[in-house]
């Protein structure tokens, strides 16, 4: 699908504020409600909008612990990366697995109550042999960024 500045201009809206009228969006891109609801219907077919949730503040709900774990296996075959994949999906504290090229097979992100849920938790993953190996613990101190937002200007500029 070719986007033009009205297609970027609406995800990079729609990414900050995902509860805006229609109404509201087509004034704020210059369109009129339909050309506007047409394209958004079109970005969405395309699969270039994933869907629209609420960003939740977790220290208003309460202590947590976010944490990023370099995860390796320790047999490099197809099933091996199958069936960590499939058991990392079971666990709902695992809120991001990225498999990695270089050094780690995976890195994960954790938010769990405190240390010892997150230990539970790697307990659980260790004794299910699944074939984690070795894993490095980063406990997030504070976070410094994190929109979520994606830079579409910097991904689709022309240079």
């Amino acid at each position: 699908m070719q986007l033009d500045q009205r297609d970027l201009e609406i995800l990079r809206i729609l990414s900050q504020e995902g509860r805006i009228t229609k109404a509201a969006l087509a004034e704020r891109i210059g369109l009129s409600p339909t050309p506007c609801w047409d394209r958004l219907r079109k970005l969405e077919k395309a699969g270039l909008i994933d869907g629209y949730r609420a960003q939740i503040n977790l220290k208003k709900l309460g202590p947590h612990v976010t944490v990023f774990v370099a995860a390796q296996i320790a047999d490099h075959t197809a099933a091996s990366f199958q069936a960590f994949e499939s058991a990392v999906q079971t666990h709902d504290e695992v809120v991001g697995c990225w498999a990695l090229g270089g050094g780690h097979d995976y890195l994960l992100q954790i938010v769990t109550r405190d240390i010892d849920s997150y230990q539970r938790l790697i307990d659980a993953m260790l004794e299910s042999r699944i074939g984690l190996s070795q894993y490095f613990t980063y406990f997030v101190t504070k976070p410094v960024k994190g929109t979520g937002i994606p830079p579409l200007a910097a991904l689709f500029s022309q240079e």
